[in-house]
């Protein structure tokens, strides 16, 4: 068959615990059940000792229980490690390599059950089928990722070593069953996820950002830096993108703040869109590109290529790591340099996190009206604050100003997510820039998200409310659109 090694293969002993089907214990491996202790009779009960106070329960951290993935018990993953052993040893991967994806998958699948033949496993056919489908993404994909990157409902998939893997569903860590052979299986299928980018990880490069073909962020680090094996992160992406609509659906924000994204969106208003880890920035900004124009020129610039937009000219620029010698680096300045080169009409940066930020207020001055970009604060004035540091650190000796000044002219609105302690994302802010008076930008907040408690299931109450500002500093913009009666009926609405 092709893709088998040439010499023949001896049928090799089965593992003494091989059989996935459940069987009876045998009766040594029993214990038996300890005796209950008798009560004391109550006569007995008096002592002359004094009672014993009673114990006084202290909070102690509660043990992770794992969640299920698949049902895979310990037998399991034993008899799966021997097959696979027994399929490495059997098939010829140079030959397997010249095969597409499914010819392959079929060759293995034959092979598999073939050794399940030969070492004689007793297994149902449920059970066959979840081992060849493991072994096939384990050869040919990513492994015992897989199940947990088909499901929809989980945000982030957080791998620590080999044998501890955690996932993020409704807003909530939990510890999964899911597990790898071993660390060098935990490795390989590292470097299969960012080889598919043109990327590496090892000894000598072991921190690397990646991603799937599906835009989800991918982080590696590996030893020595990471002491138990190598830590694995994946943002995962919907596979139904999201749009503004979805966010009024999950309560992020209300239809009339929605209204105001929307106006924000297709005026060409430049916007930075401001939160901490995991709070839905990325999430924000696909809705927010949702209401470009699709006549106009959009170039993106990220670390990671992530965004989805849904225009139809679009140029998405990716930022490369140095080689192993160190050279050929270009970094999100270089990018965002270039782009303005590339006559853009909106110039969309993933994450401002250095001196980039200089370049991104400078197009935002300088014609490309609606640019927009992520970067990390926990408040609108924080998020200012941010860049002018970045600005500061980037080496210019510029006063501040000047700076300040810079951003003023630059940004228009600051959009403000944030991921509340029950694990729910909103949009706390949605704040204008408006100028300076000394050495102070002047904001003023169109939407904010008021909190009022918590309900009886632990989740967060709240309401998003309008500070009453009937005609926001873009009015004008929002009028060259003719856009300025959809505005103003959204703010009453929302003051209502």
């Amino acid at each position: 068959m092709f893709g088998r090694r040439t010499a023949p293969v001896e049928a090799p002993a089965a593992p003494k615990s091989s059989a996935v089907a459940k069987k009876p214990a045998p009766a040594a491996a029993k214990k038996p059940a300890p005796k209950p202790a008798q009560k004391p009779a109550r006569s007995e009960a008096k002592s002359s000792q004094p009672p014993a106070p009673p114990r006084v329960a202290t909070p102690s951290a509660k043990k992770p229980e794992a969640v299920e993935i698949g049902g895979r018990s310990d037998e399991y993953f034993q008899t799966k490690t021997t097959i696979f052993n027994a399929l490495i040893d059997t098939i010829d991967l140079s030959q397997l390599a010249q095969l597409d994806t499914e010819a392959a998958a079929e060759e293995i699948r034959d092979i598999v059950n073939e050794i399940i033949s030969i070492k004689n496993v007793q297994m149902s056919i449920a059970e066959q089928e979840s081992l060849l489908q493991d072994i096939c993404n384990d050869v040919l994909g990513y492994g015992p990722l897989e199940p947990l990157l088909a499901r929809d409902d989980i945000a982030d998939i957080m791998v620590n070593g080999s044998s501890r893997v955690f996932i993020e569903v409704g807003g909530k860590i939990q510890l999964t069953n899911v597990r790898f052979r071993d660390n060098s299986q935990l490795m390989n299928i590292c470097q299969r996820i960012v080889s598919q980018v043109g990327r590496r990880v090892d000894e000598a490069s072991p921190i690397c950002d990646a991603r799937l073909p599906d835009g989800s962020r991918v982080n590696v680090i590996a030893p020595p830096l990471s002491i138990d094996g190598a830590a694995l992160t994946i943002r995962k992406f919907k596979k139904d993108k999201l749009r503004i609509q979805d966010l009024v659906n999950f309560g992020s924000i209300t239809p009339e703040g929605a209204k105001v994204l929307e106006i924000v969106g297709h005026c060409r208003i430049n916007t930075l869109i401001s939160g901490g880890t995991g709070s839905g920035k990325t999430t924000l900004l696909n809705c927010l590109t949702g209401f470009i124009e699709h006549d106009e020129r959009v170039v993106t610039c990220e670390d990671a290529a992530e965004l989805q937009l849904q225009q139809p000219h679009v140029v998405r620029l990716e930022t490369r790591p140095p080689n192993l010698e160190g050279q050929g680096e270009v970094t999100m300045r270089d990018l965002v340099k270039n782009c303005l080169r590339m006559r853009p009409e909106r110039i969309i940066v993933g994450e401002v996190r250095g001196p980039e930020a200089f370049d991104l207020l400078q197009a935002m001055n300088t014609g490309h009206d609606g640019s927009m970009g992520t970067l990390h604060a926990n408040s609108p004035r924080e998020a200012l604050q941010r860049i002018e540091s970045m600005i500061t650190m980037g080496g210019y000796n510029l006063p501040s100003k000047t700076i300040k000044e810079m951003i003023v002219g630059s940004i228009d609105v600051i959009v403000q997510a944030a991921r509340l302690r029950d694990g729910s994302r909103r949009i706390t802010h949605i704040t204008e820039v408006l100028g300076t008076e000394g050495d102070t930008i002047i904001t003023q907040d169109l939407f904010i998200y008021d909190m009022d408690g918590e309900d009886a299931d632990g989740k967060i109450v709240g309401k998003h409310k309008s500070t009453g500002i009937a005609r926001p500093a873009f009015w004008d913009r929002a009028r060259y659109y003719g856009k300025e009666a959809e505005l103003a009926a959204a703010l009453d609405a929302a003051s209502e």
